[in-house]
């Protein structure tokens, strides 16, 4: 087992990506703290969890609120007396180009950036003393210009800098902080993509997953494995980079 008895908090987990990762990570060995602002969502993941033999506690919060990042942090140390993994997965998805309102920017800043930065850092009052690892979420519109995706895309590529920096800082405590840059995955968010663009799909596919080099699209466990890795001790030197997950995509 790559995590065994490892304690993993993984924000976002109720579904998509965050889900595979923390269904991934509890066969892998680890004790997952799954943090979700969808209470039944992050219950079922507990529950698929729990019933093929692993440890999960689920943890109700909206990342976006100070208090409820800290309050994963504290539930995790209280059950569980130490912190190994984060994956910084939570996100909202204001998919807007310049129309976007204030209120918008202010929803997709407070999520993805500002939840996020804050999830770390109360995460990493606790493993300082042990040193640990840390994988963020971003995406390749952090990297690539899309139509209509700037309060998304200016986020994304928040993170990708936020990585390096916090790498940087976290390194004297043997922390690593890596990110994941995911495209052409098949989850919730593509659903909601598909409606506001009235897609289908069938276009869907044929659209994103035809841009890749692979010519299809993903399931979420195939961005699941990569955080593995990142969070895993077989990445014990890599820290402050980017891992792409878009079948080839931007290799174009």
């Amino acid at each position: 087992m790559r995590l065994k008895d490892r304690i993993s908090i993984v924000t976002g987990a109720g579904a998509g990506i965050g889900k595979a990762t923390a269904l991934l990570f509890a066969r892998e060995g680890s004790t997952v703290v799954v943090a979700d602002i969808d209470d039944k969502a992050g219950e079922q993941t507990v529950r698929e969890i729990e019933e093929a033999a692993g440890r999960a506690r689920f943890v109700q919060a909206d990342i976006s609120q100070e208090a409820h990042a800290k309050r994963i942090a504290d539930e995790a140390m209280d059950a569980f007396g130490r912190i190994d993994i984060l994956v910084n997965n939570a996100a909202t998805f204001v998919l807007k180009g310049l129309e976007a309102s204030v209120d918008d920017w202010k929803k997709s800043l407070h999520v993805n950036i500002i939840g996020t930065a804050t999830c770390t850092k109360y995460v990493v009052e606790h493993m300082k003393t042990r040193g640990g690892s840390i994988v963020l979420v971003s995406s390749i519109s952090g990297m690539v210009a899309q139509p209509s995706f700037i309060t998304y895309s200016a986020t994304k590529a928040a993170l990708i800098q936020m990585t390096r920096n916090m790498a940087l800082d976290l390194a004297p405590f043997k922390i690593r902080v890596n990110c994941v840059c995911p495209f052409a995955i098949l989850t919730q968010a593509s659903h909601k993509h598909m409606q506001q663009t009235g897609m289908s799909m069938e276009a869907f596919v044929a659209e994103v997953g035809g841009g890749t080099l692979l010519k299809r699209v993903a399931d979420p466990i195939e961005a699941a494995y990569p955080i593995l890795f990142l969070a895993s001790d077989e990445a014990s030197f890599i820290t402050g980079t980017e891992l792409i997950v878009d079948g080839g995509y931007t290799a174009q």
